[in-house]
């Protein structure tokens, strides 16, 4: 009797034999500039975990392009462009979500089956820090209220409309705020790859008691970067202390006040920060929406994927 389950597991090895007859199409230089801060990404890890991935979703995205051809055969009538296969990527801070979202784009462009792959993270998309304070909630960024959930749903919602183009604003970590009048343009690209903590949040229901429209709901494939939280919470002290040394240095760096701090007194700030924050968030919004994911990768201690879980179709 098969296991009453609608998932796939298969462990590290299992899944790295999926790719045993594909080159990587990336150089040792090419890993080591997009791995994030703290990331033990290396080749091997590209080529056993990423590379099989991208080919999967590769498929999908081919599947995808059928079935519209399909479509307007049924129809008997021409349909416009096929509209991008948008990938939602969700995951707590510091377990190397943005590492997985640069490589996942990275990967996907170099299938001659669509170049084109776009990039765009909700962090564009959280209020100003002015309007945060306004409301009380300084301190809640990036908790699910602390966005302009109406934007990201229409910017989510003119990429599968079709649109030539759509802008996204820019968020700069440096300032730890979005920046004014800036945006970033995207014009038809096959591939929207969208990375933040809640893309998997589901719809929230209205004051009416109606339920509205997630941005989930416009995603053809979504990814679920996870690990133990104790991993997580170390993972996030590391990076603090390792950005206490180079970005908080930067005179211009929102948070220059920590880069002053003995070893001892960074280490009880960022453990202040998790416990108060990050990891809060991650309990009560991120991590509940894990199920939701059509892909989980599992990371081990190390930051390394030790198995992954695909919901079976």
């Amino acid at each position: 009797m098969p296991d009453s389950t609608p998932y796939l597991e298969l462990d590290r090895s299992a899944w790295a034999k999926l790719a045993d007859s594909m080159p990587s199409p990336l150089t040792s230089d090419e890993v080591q500039r997009l791995r994030g801060l703290g990331d033990a990404l290396d080749l091997d890890e590209v080529v056993e975990v990423y590379l099989p991935l991208s080919r999967l979703l590769s498929l999908y995205v081919s599947h995808a392009g059928m079935l519209h051809r399909a479509t307007e055969g049924f129809l008997s009538d021409p349909q416009p462009p096929r509209t991008p296969f948008v990938i939602g990527i969700a995951g707590s801070v510091a377990v190397g979500k943005s590492t997985t979202a640069r490589l996942l784009r990275e990967l996907l462009a170099r299938w001659p089956e669509h170049p084109n792959v776009a990039l765009v993270t909700t962090d564009g998309f959280l209020l100003p820090n002015a309007e945060l304070e306004r409301r009380g909630i300084l301190n809640r960024k990036g908790f699910p209220e602390s966005y302009d959930r109406k934007a990201l749903l229409k910017f989510v919602i003119d990429v599968k409309s079709g649109l030539d183009e759509v802008e996204a604003p820019v968020y700069s970590h440096l300032g730890y705020d979005v920046v004014p009048g800036e945006s970033v343009t995207i014009k038809r690209p096959d591939i929207v790859l969208l990375e933040g903590l809640n893309v998997l949040q589901p719809a929230r229901v209205r004051d009416d008691g109606r339920t509205g429209l997630a941005v989930s709901d416009f995603f053809d494939f979504s990814v679920y970067v996870d690990a133990l939280w104790d991993d997580v919470r170390r993972w996030y002290v590391e990076r603090f202390l390792r950005l206490r040394e180079t970005a908080f240095r930067d005179p211009a760096s929102y948070f220059r006040r920590y880069a002053g701090l003995t070893h001892d007194e960074a280490v009880s700030q960022a453990e202040a920060l998790w416990d108060s924050i990050n990891g809060p968030n991650l309990s009560a919004n991120i991590a509940p929406t894990r199920g939701r994911a059509s892909l989980v990768l599992r990371k081990d201690a190390d930051h390394s994927v030790r198995w992954v879980r695909l919901r079976k179709i």
